[in-house]
């Protein structure tokens, strides 16, 4: 039955298209000033250490060549010089074919290999020195490249980030230094706010850290502080600071790899002292046990609260889409729901945020004219586009737009296409509410056209009336379904839904 409904859902759409896209382009070419370059777009999905192209972090590594201690190797202090010696280069030689960070051939269907490509030239001391923010000169250097791409970010004005680092659980003080190193270097922009992932690692953890006994001890290495710093502020004032600006969560790792199963009976997070990693809803679930209790106490505190937006859906099983269905916010790239159709179809419903990341699965995992990101969104997937790494598969400074670009050719989408794309983007992403009612109208939050400002989002109001009328329907009879509901019943519930 999903299967009907959602074909009978994308066939609609093309009628749509057929019967008023005409109309609807005609509608925002004389709506004045906007266009789809500048109404705002959010990358919803780009990881910090990543975040430059190539060709600004090779220009960076050329200008910091000097005589400066970077790093402790082999019982010695080194200069970034003496690393460059050490691997027979000089900056005359450095070229991007040298720095060898973009994702290749040899990248598909191997993420360890993909992971290797975060080491510039192939070295792991470089990637410590330049993507690091913990590290002999405390971040310096991932911090200036910070602070030239939120210049970047504040020239293009529209292109809006939600840059991710790492929080490891490894030990408590993790929080703290991150804090200091965002507060130190005044890491601030209106155009980024900052979401946390949490490398799903416990097994690693547990081998080679004496501290991590059992997966509880993880867990509360990364959220214990968050509950300190919000029950005494004044003790915690960086962290204070920065938790204003961190929106939402992150889970990572390769979702790919084998995992064991647990489906009855699980053992507690004080008990789970196996060497073997846990199963990804078992992560999933207690990271959205310990966010939910902390929004609650948050929000009683007039703090702001987060989001639970996981990578899901990239590769590997699909109960890791089930696990995200019940618990998460948005998710990260969704790409295999395509083998589901009711699960595409209870996203829908839902309306559940999807990320996807079509040039970055194209080099992974899944060619981009299999991607089933334009099917998703002709059925009415509220789905947005991010570029995921940056520096792996883009080219130039405004890898977002590179990534609409692409789309638009692939998929030939108009420009009101795009635009419809972009407030999703907006919709799915954590600014504050009165940032986005500046960006997209008022009364965003309403759905359909009541929520719509074509003057800020160039999307007509006959597209939204389209989607929204839609998705009612769909409401109208699962409700009549499932709770056997009289005409006037339904009409009753969906008007106050």
């Amino acid at each position: 039955m999903s299967v009907q409904r959602l074909l009978l859902l994308e066939a609609k759409f093309k009628m749509h298209l057929l019967l008023n896209e005409d109309k609807e382009i005609a509608i925002a070419k004389i709506n004045p000033h906007r266009d789809f370059y500048n109404v705002r777009k959010v990358d919803t999905h780009i990881h910090h250490s990543a975040s430059m192209h190539q060709k600004h972090l090779l220009r960076f590594i050329k200008r910091s060549l000097r005589d400066r201690v970077v790093i402790f190797r082999d019982g010695k202090e080194l200069t970034l010089q003496e690393v460059f010696d050490s691997l027979r280069m000089t900056a005359y030689d450095l070229s991007l074919d040298m720095l060898d960070v973009h994702a290749d051939n040899s990248t598909l269907h191997r993420f360890d290999r993909f992971n290797l490509k975060y080491n510039p030239c192939g070295s792991s001391r470089l990637r410590e020195i330049f993507l690091k923010t913990d590290n002999m000169i405390d971040g310096l250097y991932l911090a200036q490249i910070t602070q030239e791409l939120f210049a970047d970010y504040q020239e293009s004005k529209y292109q809006m980030a939600e840059l991710r680092v790492s929080i490891y659980g490894r030990d408590k003080e993790e929080w703290n230094k991150l804090a200091k190193w965002i507060c130190d270097n005044n890491l601030y922009s209106d155009n980024n706010r900052w979401v946390i992932q949490i490398p799903r690692l416990y097994h690693v953890h547990k081998r080679t850290t004496s501290s991590i006994r059992v997966f509880s001890d993880m867990i509360q290495n990364v959220f214990e502080p968050l509950f300190k710093a919000t029950i005494s502020p004044e003790e915690y004032p960086q962290l204070h600071l920065f938790l204003q600006q961190v929106v939402a969560f992150d889970s990572v790792d390769d979702e790919s790899l084998g995992e064991r199963k647990i489906w009855k009976d699980p053992p507690t997070p004080d008990t789970w002292d196996s060497e073997d990693n846990l199963p990804y809803s078992y992560y999933i679930y207690m990271m959205w046990a310990n966010i939910h209790v902390l929004n609650q106490f948050r929000r009683e505190r007039g703090f702001s609260t987060f989001a639970l937006r996981p990578h899901c859906g990239e590769a590997g099983d699909l109960d890791h889409v089930v696990a995200a269905f019940l618990l998460a916010d948005g998710i990260n790239h969704g790409i295999t729901m395509r083998r589901s159709p009711s699960l595409q179809y209870l996203f829908y419903l839902e309306q559940i945020g999807l990320a996807v990341s079509p040039m970055s699965n194209n080099a992974l995992f899944l060619q981009y004219d299999r991607n089933p990101f334009d099917i998703y969104f002709k059925r009415g997937l509220n789905v947005s586009l991010s570029t995921d790494d940056p520096l792996q598969f883009h080219m130039t400074k405004e890898p977002l737009l590179e990534e609409y670009g692409m789309a638009k050719q692939m998929f030939r989408y108009s420009n009101v296409d795009l635009c419809e794309i972009a407030r999703n983007s907006v919709l799915q992403s954590g600014f504050e509410d009165c940032v986005k009612s500046q960006w997209i109208g008022a009364n965003y939050y309403l759905p359909g056209p009541s929520g719509n400002d074509i003057s800020r989002t160039n999307v007509p109001d006959l597209r939204l009336h389209f989607r929204w009328a839609e998705t009612s329907l769909e409401w109208r009879r699962q409700l009549r379904n499932d709770r056997h509901m009289t005409l006037e019943e339904e009409q009753s519930y969906v008007a106050e839904w």
